[in-house]
């Protein structure tokens, strides 16, 4: 059942037409018949937060991700980066080793939105580092594994006026300042696994003792929120966007007696800042997109949050295709961002 409707939701976003739909020239202006060419510098990371007000606990696993730098292009409604996390930008802090594939798709129409998510980590470090008190030094987990599967469909009701294509991918140059409602639905799903207790001993040693080794989790629902984009002199913008959902979870926790599965409404979050600079021809933006999903635990003082970001500086540069790459260029159809 939970596999089909993630069949079905996804299915769902591959029909919905990508239309390119009118939009009001004096608001924004699009450079979709140009190739935007941009250098970046990006960094992803998902984040398990456990927190509980009884027991007096708060502490947060996060990944020892890289800081990548790449290069990539968007023209008409594809878009293609490619990045790599070099030596010399990742020096070892001590924060041990993560193994990773975080796929994140953030897909930027001029009325939709659609974002995707597959993470896979396997090594988190303990935060804050003071959480260990017998040393300066990180509690570290390499048996720690963090699944997640999950995908966001959003209507841009403004989108005559508004763009996100300005704000994340400038291929398009938000003139003037506009806001837009937005609204639509998702779906997650994933596991967390350790081999041994989740919540160590040094942390709260009744908690560990309970030996909660691994979490399952489903839900969906809808979500609604609210964008707007502040444009100083037309090259100067700011952007906030912020969604909240209230979907319906299922957490499967096993620990030493057993399964337990609790269900529930879970309240998740999804925030988008952007900043820069826009013109004709370049522009220099800053951006971050996190993504906040809360698993159903029974207990209103009792959270376990999985957070998902995406922090990216670009310059883009802007310019038109040849006749021959302009062909070759058409026949890609599919559009993603890394």
């Amino acid at each position: 059942m939970r596999l089909a409707f993630l069949l079905i939701f996804i299915l769902m976003m591959c029909n919905i037409q990508l239309a390119h739909g009118q939009y009001d020239s004096t608001y924004y202006v699009s450079y979709e018949d140009q190739i935007t060419g941009r250098f970046y510098f990006s960094k992803k990371y998902t984040s398990l937060k456990f927190r509980d007000r009884d027991e007096g606990y708060n502490l947060t696993y996060r990944p020892n991700t890289t800081l990548n730098m790449g290069v990539g292009a968007t023209y008409q409604w594809a878009t293609l980066n490619l990045a790599y996390g070099f030596g010399f930008l990742n020096p070892e802090r001590g924060k041990g080793k993560t193994k990773y594939l975080d796929l994140q798709f953030h897909t930027y129409t001029r009325k939709i939105i659609i974002d995707m998510f597959g993470q896979f980590y396997e090594g988190f470090f303990l935060t804050p580092k003071s959480t260990n008190n017998t040393n300066n030094e990180y509690y570290l987990r390499p048996d720690l594994n963090v699944n997640q599967i999950g995908a966001s469909v959003q209507y841009i009701l403004n989108h005559k006026k508004f763009s996100y294509r300005a704000s994340f991918l400038q291929s398009e140059w938000q003139k003037k300042s506009a806001g837009t409602f937005i609204f639509g639905a998702e779906v997650y799903g994933g596991r967390v696994k350790a081999d041994s207790t989740i919540i160590p001993t040094i942390v709260n040693s009744e908690e560990a003792d309970r030996d909660i080794e691994l979490l399952r989790f489903f839900e969906f629902g809808p979500n609604a929120g609210y964008a707007y984009t502040w444009v100083v002199k037309e090259h100067f913008f700011l952007t906030g966007s912020a969604s909240i959902s209230l979907d319906y979870g299922e957490s499967t926790i096993s620990d030493k007696n057993g399964n337990r599965t609790e269900k529930g409404i879970s309240p998740n979050t999804f925030l988008r800042f952007f900043g820069g600079y826009n013109s004709r021809r370049w522009a220099i933006s800053l951006i971050y997109v996190t993504n906040g999903v809360s698993l159903a635990t029974g207990d209103v003082d009792r959270q376990i949050i999985l957070n998902t970001g995406n922090f990216r500086i670009n310059y883009v540069y802007r310019f038109v295709p040849s006749k021959k790459g302009k062909k070759r260029l058409q026949v890609i159809d599919q559009v993603s961002t890394g």
